[in-house]
């Protein structure tokens, strides 16, 4: 238990009496507006039917079952669906989600014994899941390299693109920096989600430094490296808001945006700490981001989740289960057809797109 206490001390960014976003002018002009007005499309409609099919066909055969209106928030008016039917069926596409974990990842997922479930439940049906190695405390910019090299060494260009690129957290920004500054992997990606990703960054960040970051090296098997030390800066707010306005993001490949935005009842104990700093700016966020700061501009609106940020994409619980009915009591989700909706949501637009089977 007190792993988890460093841990939340860290991401919480310490007991900050400042600002959390401090007065400066150094900063891009920039506009809260609604999501329509920032050119996001509102697909949420059809991505509840998507993913309400999957958790009515999978049930209690796949771990932390859900309703799927619990599971999924419904902010503001919400389109409606479809109707279309959702077909469960074998993939065409054999899409590969190709994920980017967030801070520190390399720091704990040994600690997490991870049973790869998400790769085991989506190969049934022809798609299949790999987790991208970038280091877990160092900046967006060399991350970034290491997503290229990646993708380059490990997937052959084709004509039909099959990865899905899924940035969790600080993953977002890794990705969006490689698909910017390296061209020659663009071919070879079908789409790109950004799954509570810190786009716009953390106000948290602005009150922490890499030095506690740093403290995730001494985690039970950790294998991490300290990197470029860059993590926490590339997490700071006006960092990704300066990036964001000096790069626009590269035309011809679909973007998506997955938010978190958990009922203040479905946020974790030992992230309580976080959420109420965070809720200084905002009280809609996730312990760890805002909720607008997770939306790609110019993606597809997906849905809102209700989950915390661990909740989503950090399965404590399942590995520890004393954790899981003490500090960590909110992080059951259905990840596994969480993933599965967002691969067929992407193959059924790219199919609607024109794209033929590979």
């Amino acid at each position: 238990m007190p792993l988890l206490a460093l841990l939340a001390a860290i991401t919480a960014g310490g007991c900050a009496t400042p600002p959390l976003m401090p007065y400066t002018t150094e900063t891009p002009p920039l506009v809260l507006v609604p999501a329509a007005q920032a050119g996001v499309q509102d697909q949420r409609g059809r991505f509840r039917e998507i993913f309400c099919a999957i958790v009515a066909k999978r049930g209690t055969a796949l771990p932390d079952d859900r309703p799927c209106n619990e599971a999924l928030a419904r902010v503001g008016t919400e389109p409606a669906g479809t109707g279309a039917p959702v077909k469960l069926g074998p993939s065409r596409l054999r899409l590969v989600a190709a994920v980017a974990p967030g801070v520190g990842w390399d720091c704990f997922s040994d600690w997490l014994d991870l049973k790869h479930s998400g790769a085991v439940h989506v190969r049934q049906f022809g798609y299949n899941q790999i987790t991208l190695k970038v280091d877990g405390l160092s900046s967006s910019t060399n991350n970034a390299r290491q997503i290229r090299d990646a993708i380059l060494r490990t997937t052959p260009a084709s004509d039909a693109a099959q990865l899905v690129l899924i940035g969790y957290s600080k993953g977002a920004p890794d990705i969006l920096e490689a698909l910017v500054s390296y061209p020659e992997i663009r071919n070879r990606v079908a789409a790109v989600v950004s799954v509570a990703g810190a786009v716009g960054g953390s106000p948290l960040a602005n009150g922490a430094e890499q030095s506690q970051l740093a403290l995730l090296q001494h985690w039970p098997g950790a294998r991490c490296r300290p990197g470029d030390g860059g993590a926490v800066a590339s997490l700071r707010p006006a960092t990704r808001q300066a990036w964001l306005a000096q790069h626009p993001l590269p035309p011809g490949v679909p973007y998506y945006s997955l938010v978190t935005f958990p009922q203040p009842e479905r946020i974790s104990s030992v992230l309580k700490s976080s959420y109420n700093t965070l809720s200084r700016v905002d009280a809609r966020n996730d312990s760890q981001v805002l909720f607008y700061d997770q939306v790609i501009p110019g993606s597809a609106l997906l849905g809102y989740l209700n989950a915390d940020h661990w909740a989503l994409a950090v399965p404590i619980a399942r590995a520890h289960p004393a954790l899981g009915s003490t500090l960590v009591n909110h992080n059951d989700f259905p990840r596994e057809a969480l993933l599965e909706a967002v691969l067929r949501m992407v193959e059924e637009d790219l199919a609607a797109a024109g794209r033929s089977s590979s």
